[in-house]
């Protein structure tokens, strides 16, 4: 299947979760909104909490810092666990459903998939280089599908060729560390320590440190993969 412009996914649990029930992923776990991110707010969301997803305005304050962290990391290295399943991005819009691939793929010890497109998926990207992973998610026509199928329930009718100025990432905790992922960047981004314990809490600080970079924009969205069963 060759590359193309995708309808993006709306920032809406129930259709998100229509895709991951579709996809085979238990029940037990669903995303839910995250209203807020003060700690008696984030005490709302269920637990556990598995993963943090963030859509976020693309501004050139964003795209700015995203060359200077680049440029630092770099220069001076990070550490990323092998453990950790990260892949690019190289269909415009997809990156609704690359946030919510991130998010299981980092959590296959806790959450069941049944047989079907993403686990066949998950199973046949596992050993391969986060390039080759994109690759195969590009070919990947039940997943694909899923996407264009689901794009068209949300609230909001949207058209591909237009320009889209919004972007999801997802945020895990991976043997002892908070990773950001995000299909457009370089590679992904060690926000420092992290548990099961201070996940969400940790998740939070760093999307506030997005909001205080766009002072002036409000259009923020914040989920969690959760188990609410």
């Amino acid at each position: 299947m060759a590359a193309e412009a995708l309808v993006p996914l709306e920032s809406n649990p129930d259709v998100i979760n229509k895709f991951l029930q579709k996809h085979g992923v238990s029940t037990k776990w669903n995303i839910v909104d995250v209203m807020g991110l003060e700690p008696e707010m984030l005490s709302w969301v269920p637990s556990p909490s598995v993963a943090v997803t963030l859509l976020f305005p693309l501004s050139e304050a964003y795209e700015e810092y995203k060359r200077k962290e680049e440029a630092e990391i770099l220069s001076k290295g990070q550490e990323v666990s092998k453990h950790l399943f990260y892949m690019k991005q190289n269909i415009s819009n997809a990156c609704g459903t690359i946030a919510v691939i991130h998010a299981v793929a980092n959590n296959t010890d806790k959450i069941e998939i049944a047989d079907g497109h993403l686990k066949k998926f998950l199973d046949s990207a596992k050993d391969l280089d986060p390039t080759a992973r994109s690759t195969l998610f590009n070919n990947s026509e039940g997943i694909i599908n899923a996407h264009k199928e689901l794009a068209q329930e949300g609230q909001t009718q949207a058209n591909p060729d237009e320009p889209v100025n919004h972007h999801f990432i997802t945020f895990v905790h991976k043997d002892g560390a908070l990773y950001e992922l995000d299909g457009r960047k370089a590679f992904p981004i060690n926000h420092g320590p992290t548990s099961s314990d201070t996940f969400l809490e940790d998740a939070a600080k760093v999307c506030k440190e997005f909001m205080a970079r766009d002072p002036n924009e409000v259009r923020f969205t914040v989920m969690a993969l959760a188990a609410t069963e």
